[in-house]
């Protein structure tokens, strides 16, 4: 819903605008989005642009039709979706989301790895996935060593600093 209630950016003749899809800063955001993921792989973003330009002409009709109150519920959806991811990446993996580390990544590429997630699931490119696994495995051992503590005498706990100066072992 963000940016559908935005007036048209581009000033286009009548003839040439799709019901639903005025040339708003959603359905300019859907654009971008949708030739990104094509470009980064070609069969995965061409079967997911038909899906977000679906979901992008729902989102322009009910800005345009029920305005102040999809504003309401889109905001609250969006603020308990925050939360819960938050609470999500705290709870299961102890540490905080990408949102932190990199914005590009957190609303960008975040939405094209959960498709691609899916799709793996039903088998798509398991060569892909495999490459992937390996690479996130590499990942997640750099984050992990990186967190681990040295302490001066040699020994090396993964945890956290105590009150007199030494690493205690979680």
């Amino acid at each position: 819903m963000q940016g559908t209630n935005t007036p048209p950016l581009i000033p286009l003749p009548d003839w040439l605008i799709v019901k639903n899809l005025p040339p708003n800063l959603g359905t300019i955001t859907f654009l971008l989005y949708a030739t990104l993921y094509v470009l980064m792989e070609p069969v995965a973003g061409g079967l997911l642009a038909p899906i977000l330009l679906g979901w992008t002409a729902l989102a322009n009709h009910i800005t345009t039709t029920f305005v102040s109150t999809a504003n309401y519920w889109a905001l609250g959806i969006h603020i308990a979706a925050w939360i819960a991811q938050f609470i999500g990446h705290g709870a299961f993996e102890g540490r905080a989301p990408a949102l932190l580390d990199n914005l590009t990544q957190a609303f960008f590429l975040a939405p094209f790895f959960v498709w691609m997630e899916i799709l793996f699931f039903f088998g798509y490119r398991p060569e892909l996935k495999g490459r992937l696994d390996k690479a996130v495995e590499v990942e997640v051992d750099k984050y992990r060593k990186s967190k681990t503590k040295t302490q001066s005498n040699g020994e090396i706990m993964d945890g956290r600093v105590n009150g007199n100066g030494t690493v205690k072992e979680l």
